[in-house]
């Protein structure tokens, strides 16, 4: 939950409100009507105006930032392993850590636990 007067970025219009994507805005009131589909009332300096917005359609310009540098630090990781032709750093990076989850899927479980991850998977 954000707080009041927090600097926010629009990140989507999710109920097609012509919202300007990628302005700033800053947090003026809760919403908190259970009935209402919209969490927060934005101030929207460009607009001039407050706008009903749900969580999902805004973001912190910290949580953008971080976002922003590890999809650049990934692409230069990307150049690097290309640049020196080295495919194991490629391929962990194109594919993430799914090699360490194949290796734990390859471990034998035992029955037991087989069995309670059958019922808890049923149970739900």
């Amino acid at each position: 939950m954000y707080r009041l007067g927090q600097k926010v970025y629009i990140v989507g219009d999710k109920f097609e409100q012509n919202l300007p994507i990628g302005e700033y805005g800053y947090i003026i009131a809760y919403d908190r009507n259970a009935d209402n589909a919209f969490d927060y009332v934005v101030r929207i300096p460009k607009l001039g105006k407050h706008v009903y917005v749900p969580a999902s359609d805004i973001e912190l310009e910290e949580v953008l930032l971080k976002k922003e540098a590890d999809r650049i630090e990934r692409e230069a990781l990307i150049d690097f392993a290309l640049a020196t032709r080295n495919e194991e750093l490629f391929r962990r990076i194109m594919n993430g850590d799914k090699e360490e989850d194949d290796e734990k899927s390859k471990e034998v479980q035992s029955t037991e636990d087989f069995i309670k991850q059958v019922n808890l998977r049923a149970w739900i």
